[in-house]
């Protein structure tokens, strides 16, 4: 559920980049934006959508440990430890 509700994010934030990309083509297209700007603008737009990606991404890692931890199930580096020890 969780997951499925951060790729509707991600889809939301594509959809909104094509249209603001767009909409500053237009603008540029109409002399209204130089070019200059309208790709500084783009290129920032970019960067902060890439930003926010990995903000969620980190979020999304800190609430399933979380969960995962509250559940008290066993983690990747809890069985090598296990494993370990069998040796």
């Amino acid at each position: 559920m969780l997951q499925n509700l951060i790729f509707a994010s991600l889809g939301a934030a594509t959809l909104l980049k094509e249209k603001v990309e767009s909409e500053i083509n237009t603008l540029e297209q109409k002399g209204k934006i130089k070019t200059d700007d309208a790709k500084s603008f783009l290129e920032s737009i970019e960067q902060k959508g890439k930003d926010e990606e990995q903000r969620i991404k980190d979020e999304f890692k800190k609430h399933l440990k979380e969960v995962i931890d509250e559940l008290g199930l066993a983690t990747k580096e809890d069985i090598q430890n296990l494993k370990e020890e069998l040796k």
